[in-house]
């Protein structure tokens, strides 16, 4: 995502835009993320995914990632909590696809496909991990055939654990209430949801049993059906969203936020601002849905023409993680030695975006911590574009060491009411690589 091309040069120019203005755009930029899989606990959001390398031309699959917000627009990227490593019986250094997280008695089960090697279960006490598998080797493998992938778990009102999943069948499980262990035999629906093609996801909704799923293909859309009983049979009542030449494959999660209803899928949006060239190379998008009053849902148009509205607004007077953005399109974020999450890959003229941040009265100062091996450097502190209002330039000076982080200050003027928040990148003397930030804090 670092090639100078015309699409980079374009989206530079874009960027200038507030990000309020524009269409609804993939929620990660730093990493192409697909499969999301949404889980509310504790008032968050936490969203875990599965992660296309950038170097990817097929699925070249490694981990799983987790980011979390609070309002629907900033995501703070808490890095990888799991991998294929997490595994002692997988024999694959390819594979990890599309996987889910369930809480359940203050534990933390994330089921995960090891595609030719049936489907594994990892535990933690947190949502953060780390996690750890209990079993030591697949819960489900159906070795006569590839199609034990995209689990989906669904706990009913009785307290009964199903575990669903399948390409080109659904196949479900009872779970057991320790949820690393099922009983009864695997059973496979006599007749899939019309249109079904695999990802499924299944929930419970004021009585209805609900299983989103991506629909026909190719392109694929994404499709649902609703039932009477956790088991079905499933009739299929429509899409959520439509198939679009836009977008190749797709992988629904349903949550209630909030007050609001959402779904997420993936698409391809943000690899197609470097190149049209047909690559794995996905991204994680959300939408918010209605339901009609018999409980069927409103069928939205593609990702870019929804507008997800902010939810609640910003407190910038505490830390604040660095990889919490709403936009930072051309910047990384990775683990540096020490342990912590950065941004990373800072060039000259680059940005970072959080919206809706509420100044209130007015802040009189700004802190980060950053570390920085070149002369040179400064980040301009802007309202609501990055052309907008200047309130503030902090001077990055050398650390001498990218792992030598120091906390750097300057004093903010006419930052008050509710802005979207930019930093501007700057450097006198180089373009690329100018510093790494780790967190920051207004006053």
């Amino acid at each position: 995502m670092k090639t100078y091309s015309f699409f980079r040069t374009a989206f530079l120019l874009l960027c200038a835009i507030p990000v309020a203005l524009q269409a609804q755009r993939p929620a990660v930029q730093t990493k192409y993320t697909a499969d999301p899989a949404p889980m509310v606990y504790n008032d968050t959001v936490f969203l875990y995914t599965t992660h296309d390398e950038d170097d990817s031309q097929g699925f070249k699959m490694l981990d799983w990632l987790l980011y979390s917000s609070t309002d629907m627009v900033n995501w703070t990227d808490h890095g990888t909590v799991a991998s294929l490593k997490s595994f002692k019986w997988v024999a694959k250094d390819n594979g990890a696809w599309a996987q889910q997280c369930f809480e359940r008695n203050g534990k933390f089960y994330m089921y995960c496909p090891i595609h030719g090697q049936g489907i594994g279960v990892l535990v933690s006490d947190t949502p953060y991990g780390p996690f750890k598998d209990p079993i030591g080797k697949p819960l489900v493998w159906q070795k006569e055939h590839w199609e034990d992938i995209d689990p989906t778990v669904f706990v009913d009102d009785d307290g009964q654990a199903y575990m669903y999943w399948g390409n080109p069948n659904v196949y479900y499980v009872k779970l057991n209430e320790d949820m690393i262990s099922y009983s009864g035999e695997v059973v496979k629906l006599a007749e899939n949801p019309e249109h079904y093609q695999e990802g499924p996801w299944v929930y419970k909704r004021n009585g209805h049993y609900y299983m989103a799923f991506a629909s026909t293909c190719c392109p694929e859309g994404l499709g649902y059906a609703m039932s009477d009983k956790p088991t079905g049979p499933w009739i299929t009542k429509g899409y959520i969203m439509k198939p679009t030449q836009r977008t190749r494959g797709n992988h629904p999660g349903v949550i209630d936020y909030k007050g609001n209803s959402y779904v997420f899928g993936l698409n391809y949006d943000l690899m197609h601002m470097e190149t049209f060239k047909h690559h794995e190379r996905r991204s994680s998008s959300a939408a918010q849905i209605h339901y009609n009053p018999d409980g069927t849902i409103q069928e939205i148009p593609y990702w870019t023409e929804n507008v997800l509205e902010q939810i609640e607004t910003f407190n910038p007077y505490r830390r604040v993680e660095a990889e919490t953005m709403a936009w930072g399109y051309g910047l990384k974020t990775e683990k540096v030695p020490d342990g912590r999450i950065s941004v990373t890959h800072i060039d000259n003229n680059e940005s970072l975006c959080v919206r809706g941040v509420d100044f209130g009265k007015g802040a009189k100062e700004f802190s980060v911590m950053v570390a920085s091996y070149v002369d040179g450097g400064y980040i301009e502190i802007r309202l609501d574009s990055t052309t907008g209002p200047l309130v503030g330039k902090v001077d990055v000076a050398r650390t001498e060491a990218m792992d030598r982080y120091k906390l750097m200050s300057c004093p903010v003027k006419d930052a008050k009411g509710v802005h979207d928040l930019y930093f501007c990148f700057k450097s006198t003397a180089q373009n690329n690589n100018l510093y790494f930030l780790d967190y920051w804090e207004f006053k």
